[in-house]
């Protein structure tokens, strides 16, 4: 097949979600299929272009635009979008998209991610576009509006959060609203659980759906033996630091669990790794076992030398890499319910779930203490992403889609 991808950004390096989503998907499709993409990009991306150009038939790429903030302001007033539907809008975009379309044809347009949909939408007005694709297929890596909702009902306990609660209450409605009639104009429409599939089957009747889960390449994540004596107890947690969802979950972590696990086990030390972390993270380290490293090139060896995987996510959406890569390395893992949620997980015998401070310091504590124990947590959970959340037994699943509605 030959097929055309648009992405947000240049899906290399993979070292965050939407990435390494897109970059692997990419990697395993062409080397069947005739892969073309469209992105946008800057001036730091020349490497990572080069190594698409190698998987890719043609890669294409617009400059990343920028919105002041008084633009935005604005537009969150007086626009009926919402905010992620024009956080990228570019008619530098909509030209070449439009461009590509009218010189070529295509059996599948893929759009990788809801704030990609309005240029497929400006492109495709005044000419009969589906001349140019067969089918348009949008993969969803969250039910966007339902992240919002719970962004909303955290933030509106705390004054202190008020604004970002009157924030996430606009931006839920007006999501809801964009994100059903935008699925209903697709052929197909791919979301990464059943849960999030579920939660956008509430709001419209969905085209033809495939459940795709974030994944991981399990030969370079993959456990490591550490020696005993080079693993001080120590605690980690990994991900896009200036990321609402993540910066609450370090935030109540540092500040409501570390004190109890501190009160059983003495100290420990929490990893905190992740590239642009915000201020309020970085002001975490005035904890004296907190460390926050900032951008890192490899993540494994902060993981492999931690003994319990933390995932104190209290909102969000999708399924979180953090998880399926910590679980392909042999990591036990201590999670809420929302961490873990979308990926076929089970309290005891992959990883432990808790939903409060004190129930989730007491997991870790257990984790701690029980080196048995977590050894056979971390063997199930390896044995499980070998078995469901390898790349190479995920993309099928697209392909079958794409046979299907094509």
């Amino acid at each position: 097949m030959k097929m055309l991808f648009i992405t947000p950004q240049i899906p290399y390096p993979p070292q965050k979600g939407t990435t390494t989503r897109n970059f692997k998907i990419i990697e395993n499709l062409a080397r069947h299929h005739a892969v073309h993409l469209l992105s946008f990009g800057t001036e730091k991306d020349a490497g990572g272009i080069k190594v698409l150009g190698e998987l890719c038939q043609s890669v294409q790429v617009a400059q990343m635009p920028r919105r002041n903030v008084s633009v935005r302001i604005r537009d969150l007033i007086v626009d009926p979008v919402p905010d992620l539907a024009v956080r990228l809008a570019s008619s530098e975009f909509v030209a070449k998209l439009r461009e590509t379309l009218q010189s070529n044809r295509f059996d599948i347009l893929q759009i990788e991610g809801l704030e990609m949909a309005w240029h497929w939408e400006l492109a495709s007005r005044g000419w009969n576009a589906k001349d140019a694709v067969r089918s348009v297929v949008l993969d969803e890596h969250n039910a966007e509006y339902v992240l919002q909702r719970r962004a909303f009902e955290i933030d509106r306990l705390k004054p202190a959060k008020w604004v970002g609660a009157a924030y996430s209450l606009v931006q839920w409605q007006k999501l809801a609203r964009f994100e059903a009639a935008t699925c209903q104009k697709m052929n197909a429409v791919v979301t990464v659980s059943e849960e999030d599939r579920m939660a956008l089957r509430a709001i419209t009747r969905l085209p033809a759906t495939a459940i795709v889960p974030n994944g991981v390449d399990v030969e370079y994540f993959r456990p490591t033996e550490v020696p005993e004596e080079n693993k001080a107890p120590a605690l980690v947690f990994c991900g896009t630091m200036d990321f609402r969802p993540n910066v609450d979950a370090v935030i109540w972590l540092c500040e409501e669990i570390l004190p109890l696990i501190g009160r059983e086990v003495g100290d420990v030390k929490l990893y905190v790794v992740g590239r642009d972390p915000k201020s309020s993270v970085e002001r975490l380290t005035r904890y004296s076992n907190v460390i926050v490293t900032g951008f890192v090139e490899d993540v494994r060896p902060y993981v492999h030398r931690a003994s319990v995987y933390v995932v104190p996510m209290r909102f969000g959406g999708g399924v979180r890499f953090k998880v399926v890569e910590a679980m392909a390395m042999g990591i036990p893992v201590v999670s809420t319910p929302m961490g873990a949620e979308g990926i076929e997980v089970n309290h005891g015998e992959h990883l432990l779930i808790a939903e409060d401070p004190a129930s989730f310091a007491r997991q870790v504590t257990v984790l701690l203490n029980d080196k048995q124990q977590a050894q056979r947590l971390a063997r199930n959970a390896r044995a499980l992403v070998e078995r469901k959340y390898d790349w190479r037994k995920i993309v099928p699943k697209l392909e079958e889609l794409y046979r299907e509605v094509v």
